[in-house]
């Protein structure tokens, strides 16, 4: 009998990638990962995946791929790790008859523009906007919409690009960022000057159309939006999750997003739930391990059961409190060591802890996601108790890193520490 394979278009360095390989084996299935260059996730290597070289923005040579491996197993479902890729895989599973999002959808979603007209349309509560292809845009943009308003590209995620600019110094400033070579463009260059929506940050996770839950989070200092703590599952009555829930219904309506996972971001305003955005996918890391050390429920494995055509559940099992905390850097420089991470992940109530950086890494922020340099989950029936589990774990943690030479300096002879609180 032929083996049983997934297929992952691409993988995630700091995400869900070890979680679907670790969940794909688990239901029998052998993961086989697609990737332009595999070298950058280790635990391919770490956990003797095969893999296989290939441009993954090409669909023509992953069928090519695919058909190929199609002769020696039997692919079973198809999926992608990264938004980036997410429409391909449409087309993709497409080809071969197989579970998979609609490529139309997914396009259309991305195009943060084209996703903002279509909310639009359909009466979804969305913060003012403009399009903007040059800093002249931009400037006529913000003076419409009036300061202080978010700048980001139209096409990316994980907050890469995206800047709250509270006056035309910090405007001018992104603007040259965003288009003098720094920021890398996956297509032509396309900025969304928006409103800043103000108030509590939510989110919504789901499966087809049915609601997994709602978390909370908050940030870093501005100007950039880099997660500091999330949780699961959010501390709203009954009528503020009705009515994130009834908007959500809508987004999914207006971009005809009816297949598999599906994350949406609010702010809550004065107009009540406001939408942010709407990611055609599953939420990225620590989302899935909140979920799952709150309900009870593997979202990664249920999407699996989803792509390969199986039967998938996502009932609660259990009634937990889970927070997230993120460990994020607090300036440039090479990271010297960092402890404490084993005795934390002892403690009763901690869930994991999970660091991003090895000692000698150079650490350079650029505020977003890459900021994050490990998290630590705590879960208990008690919000109170989670807390206190997360912030006892968190303050074991602690790093030192090395800033580099400024100006004319050989060397840099002091140290910053990283303690979080």
């Amino acid at each position: 009998m032929p083996r049983r394979a997934l297929i992952l278009v691409e993988g995630h360095v700091r995400g869900n990638g070890l979680r679907y390989v670790e969940a794909a084996r688990r239901i029998g299935l052998d993961p086989i990962t697609l990737s332009a260059d595999p070298s950058q996730y280790g635990y391919l290597k770490a956990e003797g995946m095969e893999t296989i070289r290939v441009d993954t923005d090409n669909l023509d040579a992953l069928i090519r791929e695919c058909s190929r491996l199609g002769a020696t197993c039997h692919i079973t479902g198809i999926t992608g790790l990264r938004e980036s890729v997410y429409a391909t895989v449409g087309g993709l599973c497409r080809h071969f008859d197989l579970p998979g999002p609609n490529v139309a959808s997914i396009e259309r979603c991305c195009d943060k523009f084209v996703q903002r007209q279509l909310l639009a349309k359909a009466g979804v509560p969305i913060p003012a906007y403009r399009l903007a292809v040059n800093a002249t845009d931009v400037e006529s943009a913000a003076a419409e919409i009036g300061l202080p308003v978010i700048l980001k590209p139209v096409v990316g995620s994980g907050s890469s690009g995206v800047r709250l600019c509270r006056d035309v110094e910090e405007l001018a400033e992104h603007t040259t960022f965003l288009l003098g070579g720094k920021h890398v463009w996956r297509s032509s260059p396309r900025m969304l000057v928006e409103e800043f929506a103000q108030g509590p940050y939510y989110s919504i996770d789901i499966m087809g159309d049915e609601v997994i839950g709602v978390a909370a989070a908050d940030f870093g200092p501005p100007p950039h939006f880099v997660f500091r703590e999330t949780t699961y599952p959010a501390p709203l009555n009954i009528e503020e999750y009705k009515r994130i829930v009834d908007v959500s219904l809508s987004c999914l309506r207006a971009l005809d997003l009816e297949w598999g996972p599906k994350n949406i971001e609010f702010r809550w305003t004065k107009r009540g739930p406001v939408v942010i955005e709407v990611n055609p996918r599953l939420s990225g890391s620590p989302d899935p391990q909140l979920v799952q050390a709150a309900y009870g429920v593997d979202l990664i494995a249920e999407h699996i059961k989803l792509v390969i055509g199986e039967e998938w559940d996502i009932r609660r099992r259990r009634s937990n409190v889970a927070v997230a905390r993120k460990l994020v850097a607090d300036c440039d420089g090479i990271l010297d060591w960092i402890s404490g991470d084993g005795p934390a992940a002892a403690l009763p109530g901690v869930v994991e802890v999970k660091l991003y950086v090895e000692p000698k890494t150079p650490i350079v922020r650029k505020g977003d996601h890459r900021d994050c340099i490990g998290h630590v989950i705590a879960a208990s029936p008690s919000r109170v108790l989670t807390e206190a589990i997360l912030q006892r774990a968190v303050d074991m943690i602690d790093w030192s890193i090395t800033p580099f030479p400024s100006g004319d300096d050989a060397v840099a002879d002091f140290a910053c520490a990283g303690l979080v609180g």
